[in-house]
């Protein structure tokens, strides 16, 4: 699967997240960016990335969305959202990272909508279930494998 960087996004904390025509990938995370709760941040979670066709299935639905909005580090373009599994490597620009967990929407997320979280996530999700019609909707949190820079147009490659 090969992809793109549609939008890369920093916030001083919080959403939405702005977008910016490059950064430095690190081992935690965008450089200068930073998160409202420390929960989301961290090795484990250093990005945060959600595929614009996906953002583009919830502003079908109604949800007044756009690339960042969500908090997303990176949006992608390109690589469907149910193809993508926990564990996958990814390399972006200079970098890679590697898919460690679903993201669980929170209500902060609530100022798009009354029902966006059920929108984008379910049971099945949580359950792990790519099968679910809302499996990566909410985005996947990814660790750094290897720093970098990384620019809006950079290819996405599965590995």
């Amino acid at each position: 699967m090969i992809g793109a960087v549609a939008q890369i996004s920093v916030s001083g904390g919080g959403i939405p997240k702005l977008a910016i025509p490059s950064a430095e990938l690190t081992d935690v995370g965008i450089a200068g960016d930073r998160w409202r709760y420390p929960f989301h941040g961290g090795r484990r979670r250093a990005i945060l990335l959600i595929t614009a066709e996906g953002i583009d299935e919830l502003i079908a639905q109604g949800y007044p969305l756009f690339a960042g909005a969500l908090g997303e580090n990176l949006t992608t373009r390109g690589i469907h959202r149910c193809d993508l599994r926990i564990g996958q490597r990814l390399r972006v620009g200079e970098a890679e990272v590697v898919l460690t967990e679903l993201r669980t929407p929170c209500a902060t997320l609530d100022v798009y909508g009354s029902g966006v979280q059920a929108a984008m996530f379910d049971a099945r999700v949580q359950a792990g279930d790519p099968e679910s019609p809302r499996w990566g909707l909410s985005g996947f949190y990814a660790s750094t494998v290897q720093t970098g820079t990384i620019r809006t147009g950079d290819p996405i490659t599965v590995l």
